[in-house]
């Protein structure tokens, strides 16, 4: 099931590219749609809506942290006309882009930042040998982290490693010794050909079953291979190249080089070509076909099921969704032929599948390797330099060994005043909802009555686990990192296609409490707000309250609504896929929808490239709806209290000012391009612009005139 993100670069392959450009990750786990985030239990969440009596920490005071920055501002905008360029413009003036990121903002960026140098004191005190009491786990994370550090060891045992992965793909003989391969490799975190794992049954959310989906090409989407417009062809060749040039350094001749490059480019565009596209993915419905393993093996017969699912350790699979089946009948089948031709479709396939090792391996390998990704991947991304090898450390360390980095985490970084303090204003949002439920006149009372069922189950999982991931099993020595990167991997793997059959552990968390980024789940009806999202400038116990709610306030209102988005309306209060709108309701609501999706396409994102309505219109409707429930939210608490003035400026536009600070970003043109042709998230100036358009409440706080760029005549809202 896909996941809805708040971060503005959550999509797995943007993420994945912008992580490539600054240097060595993880070797990836299967797609986010196969293989879920790591997760842990946690106790019962709440799931009431009746706020509970205000903290004395979110009283009014001048004492804390100011609730504007106004050196960000630009006073010389008019609010009416570019309210992000009125709220940032002094802060993207002074803030340049660092040389080694393809973006920068003012929130997300910081606090990683900070995040990284916490995380960095602590393994490296983990890698000299001092422990954790609280944490038995932390001789592990040391040596993970220390075997990264070691650069001369990546030049050589990690390189031996690979070797060793490349002989394995030279002895395939026959298409059994090809399944038991992939499925090898597939544990270790490659989803060459195509990805398999588990989720829940989409129309029985209690039941975990296997899933297969596409996969298998390198980059960032089908379209890349498909289109010559706006970069792609450029792209396209970079990447050609690139692959000739990987594996010129591995040791092949150039000729060789060349002709193994060109079969794999012609093997992904097949498999591009059989994909479905982004769009399409949204749409719960179009992913889900339990055709289960009979079915699965009749989309493609010339593949060995049995010998794969056997490699997996899942021989007795029988659940299966298949996410596309075309791909499996139109791009995998014909790859592999029949038995009369099997000879020659593995020695075609042998290219594909080196690359596949290799660039999955390259991050983690010595300079020569990572130079030469880098060079690739920042023409993409537009990055200009490489992270130091300490950050990437943190970051592969962090990204392997998640709850074990984030139990040490927690224990220096959240305070107790926090996790209260949170729910509290989740329950006050939530209560928002609820109150504004009642007066949409497009909706009819049976289903506003399901909605508000629905509203009450949401479960809410803030901060972090109860109860910690146990990493006794994984063998990590200081020896290879690429080995131990891919012992993670495995072991992720297999916990996660260990739960196929098996009733949902709905207390399961799926972030890690260090990820600074929050989520709301439509198949467990549950949103996460991890511990690095509950501090400045989101959230402080000292802070304003126009402030709290302007900054975290709307990322919860934002995960909340996206309960009630165009995709994530289609689940019931139990998981479940279940149409519980009458048809006048959901009439009125795909009305609604269109607007908002026709509104954001207007939009350029950079030079001549627009957003993607259709593609970007859940996490559009969710922004729309956060910002509106939290404005709500806030003028509750407020409503009986002296507001107090901040430099010139009414609690009504501190509290629009600080949500449109938390914003401020600033994005290479290459990253720019990238999100909009990839990413569900719009680019950040219209996250914001095109928000306060739709508020009644900002056109009012800023006294916008009607027919203004912020005060559009005609204005969409769904909630």
């Amino acid at each position: 099931m896909k996941i809805h993100r708040m971060k503005q670069l959550a999509m797995a392959s943007v993420a994945a590219l912008a992580a490539c450009a600054a240097g060595p990750a993880p070797v990836p786990a299967p797609k986010p749609e196969a293989v879920k985030p790591a997760a842990a239990p946690i106790a019962p969440p709440t799931a009431a809506v009746t706020p509970a009596a205000a903290p004395a920490a979110i009283a009014q005071t001048l004492k804390g942290p100011a609730p504007i920055d106004e050196a960000s501002l630009d006073r010389s905008v008019n609010p009416c006309d570019d309210f992000y360029r009125f709220s940032c413009g002094g802060w993207m003036k002074n803030t340049p882009i660092p040389a080694d990121r393809a973006d920068w903002d003012s929130s997300f960026s910081p606090i990683a930042e900070r995040n990284e140098a916490l995380i960095r004191q602590f393994v490296e005190e983990f890698a000299n040998g001092k422990g954790d009491t609280d944490n038995p786990f932390a001789a592990k994370v040391g040596d993970f982290y220390a075997a990264c550090m070691d650069e001369e060891k990546a030049e050589t045992v990690s390189l031996a490693a690979l070797n060793g992965e490349l002989k394995k793909i030279d002895a395939i003989k026959t298409g059994k010794e090809l399944a038991s391969y992939l499925a090898a490799s597939h544990l270790k975190g490659s989803d060459a050909l195509f990805g398999f794992g588990s989720d829940q049954d989409l129309h029985d959310a209690t039941l975990m079953i296997g899933e297969a989906d596409q996969g298998g090409i390198g980059l960032p989407d089908r379209d890349f291979y498909l289109k010559d417009d706006q970069g792609r062809k450029g792209v396209r060749e970079a990447y050609q190249a690139y692959i000739v040039d990987m594996l010129a350094l591995l040791g092949e001749k150039p000729a060789q080089a060349k002709a193994d490059a060109a079969t794999t480019m012609k093997i992904e565009t097949e498999l591009a070509k059989a994909s479905q596209d982004r769009v399409a993915r949204r749409d719960p419905d179009a992913t889900y076909h339990r055709i289960e393993r009979k079915g699965l093996i009749e989309l493609a017969p010339a593949f060995d099921w049995s010998g794969y699912f056997t490699g997996l350790g899942a021989p007795e699979v029988t659940a299966i969704n298949v996410v596309a089946p075309d791909f499996f009948k139109a791009g995998l089948n014909p790859l592999l032929g029949t038995k009369k031709d099997e000879k020659a479709k593995l020695a075609a396939l042998k290219p594909y599948l080196r690359w596949h090792a290799l660039s999955a391996a390259a991050g983690l390998m010595g300079k020569k390797f990572v130079d030469r990704r880098f060079a690739f991947t920042s023409k993409i991304t537009g990055v200009k330099q490489l992270l130091p090898r300490w950050k990437r450390c943190v970051a592969i360390t962090n990204g392997s060994l998640s709850e074990a980095v984030g139990r040490s985490y927690v224990s220096r970084a959240f305070g107790a005043q926090a996790k209260p303090m949170a729910l509290e204003m989740v329950q006050r949002i939530e209560a928002a909802f609820e109150a504004n439920l009642a007066t949409l006149g497009w909706m009819d009372e049976a289903t506003k009555t399901s909605a508000k069922e629905k509203l009450h189950k949401i479960a809410n999982k803030i901060g972090y686990a109860d109860h910690w991931r146990d990493y006794s099993s994984i063998a990590i020595d200081r020896s290879s990192l690429l080995q131990n990167t891919q012992n993670a991997a495995v072991f992720e793997s297999k916990r996660q296609l260990a739960k196929i059959g098996k009733p949902l552990d709905r207390s399961e968390h799926q972030m890690p409490p260090q990820l600074v980024n929050a989520q709301y789940n439509p198949a467990m009806n549950d949103m996460t707000f991890p511990a690095a999202i509950l501090q400045p400038p989101f959230f402080s116990a000292d802070a304003m309250a126009q402030a709290n709610f302007g900054g975290i306030g709307m990322v919860v209102g934002h995960e909340l609504t996206h309960g009630f988005d165009d995709e994530g309306r289609k689940f019931d209060g139990d998981g479940n896929r279940h149409d519980w709108w009458t048809a006048p309701a959901g009439d009125a609501y795909n009305a609604k929808a269109a607007c908002i999706s026709k509104q954001y396409s207007g939009y350029l994102a950079v030079d001549d490239v627009h957003l993607n309505g259709d593609l970007t219109v859940g996490e559009n409707i969710a922004d729309n709806g956060g910002l509106k429930l939290a404005y709500a939210a806030f003028k509750n608490l407020r409503k009986d209290q002296t507001p107090i003035t901040f430099a010139g400026f009414t609690e009504d536009q501190q509290f629009f000012l600080g949500f449109s600070q938390t914003w401020c970003s600033s994005q290479r043109p290459d990253m720019a391009r990238l999100q909009a042709q990839t990413d569900q998230h719009s680019t950040p100036q219209w996250r914001v612009n095109g928000m306060v358009s739709n508020q009644p409440a900002f056109q009012a706080a800023f006294q916008c005139k009607p027919g203004s760029k912020m005060a559009p005549v005609d204005r969409c809202e769904v909630w």
